[in-house]
């Protein structure tokens, strides 16, 4: 047996949901650049569930359980209210979202129906979760979704105690269908995990969340605006990158070990951040990332990937940048859940092997021998 280091290369599984071939990232079939354009992130959730995309009746019928489904037990509330705030968010979320599943009465049916049901309620509850830490860690009372909104403008609302404006509610429907699913992911490889050991729902989204956990997945976007706070000044971008490229610095943000000419996500992020600086009237961060962007592509041949301009969209839309790793758990919740209930239709333990590289013929000596 002979290793391949990060199981680059390797083929997995099979999945219907989700595919990137020749470059292009599709959901059941659905180039994202056209979902993007046209669809919204309530249509992107109905697609990845059932396989097609809705009726007018059938999504609004799904806006209304996310946002019913959103709201968390009360007594779930109460328990949260005593976790520490004074810790990452995504740890908060991690252990918060296993702690869900005290007050699931699905918790333990693993049927298609109960987990498509549990895949509805946690869509819904992910973004209630990261609004509510927000507002708790600031002395503020948490929201509740209210119904006939879609996920978009609750999130914002829950997280700010304002309604949001329409723009805002757009760029980030778009976000969220940017990042809703990607193949076999490392967070999604480690939820398809968990679910084919036949664990529950609830696990299986807890070990997605502690893996999107790590700087080199969901981290990377708040690392970039980390950098940008960093340079401050388009004027100082330039100079700061290469020297950063100088020490040997890893710059977070750009190439994809899947995509070789570039992420298609990217693009539409980019247009994002620049219309978003323009509306709010702060261009720094978007002009700063196009600097950045021309000297990393020029001196390293690295295009962004779908982090790098995720963070200015971000930042302009009002939200601390420790929620924003949070805030793709927010929509990949959609693909993770899709995913379980996946690998559950046809289930395999998944257990590869390891190329062993450890001493050999080795013998026991005896205690007072060594």
């Amino acid at each position: 047996m002979t290793a391949d280091a990060g199981l680059e290369g390797i083929v997995a599984t099979s999945t219907s949901i989700c595919s990137i071939e020749n470059g292009v990232l599709a959901y059941r079939g659905y180039n994202i650049d056209e979902l993007a354009e046209k669809a919204n992130f309530g249509e992107v959730t109905y697609l990845l569930f059932y396989g097609y995309l809705p009726k007018k009746d059938q999504l609004e019928r799904l806006n209304a359980q996310v946002a019913q489904e959103g709201k968390l037990p009360a007594a779930a509330l109460a328990l949260l209210r005593q976790f520490p705030l004074k810790t990452t968010p995504m740890e908060w979320l991690r252990t918060a979202v296993s702690a869900l599943s005290f007050f699931d009465a699905d918790a333990h049916d693993n049927s298609a129906e109960a987990n498509l049901r549990k895949a509805i309620r946690l869509t819904g509850q992910m973004s209630t979760l990261v609004a509510a830490f927000e507002r708790l860690r600031n002395g503020q009372e948490p929201l509740e979704p209210k119904p006939g909104k879609t996920l978009s403008w609750n999130f914002l609302y829950m997280l700010t105690g304002k309604e949001p404006d329409e723009v805002s509610v757009k760029t980030f429907d778009i976000c969220l269908i940017l990042h809703a699913d990607h193949e076999l992911n490392a967070s999604t490889f480690s939820a398809r995990v968990t679910a084919g050991t036949l664990s529950d729902m609830h696990s299986a989204v807890t070990s997605a969340v502690g893996t999107l956990k790590g700087p080199l997945h969901g981290g990377a976007n708040e690392q970039v605006m980390l950098m940008l706070e960093k340079v401050g000044d388009g004027s100082k971008a330039e100079e700061f990158i290469r020297g950063a490229l100088a020490r040997k610095d890893r710059i977070m943000g750009f190439g994809h070990r899947v995509y070789k000419n570039g992420d298609p996500r990217a693009r539409h992020l980019m247009r994002l951040s620049e219309a978003m600086g323009k509306l709010k009237g702060d261009t720094k961060w978007y002009e700063m990332s196009r600097v950045i962007d021309q000297v990393v592509q020029k001196e390293k041949g690295l295009l962004p990937n779908v982090d790098f301009y995720s963070a200015s969209t971000y930042h302009l839309l009002g939200i601390p940048t420790d929620l924003f790793t949070p805030i793709f758990a927010c929509s990949r919740v959609t693909g993770w859940t899709a995913h379980v209930i996946e690998q559950l239709a046809h289930n395999r333990l998944i257990r590869p092997r390891a190329e062993y590289i450890g001493a050999r013929d080795q013998h026991y000596v005896p205690i007072d021998q060594r």
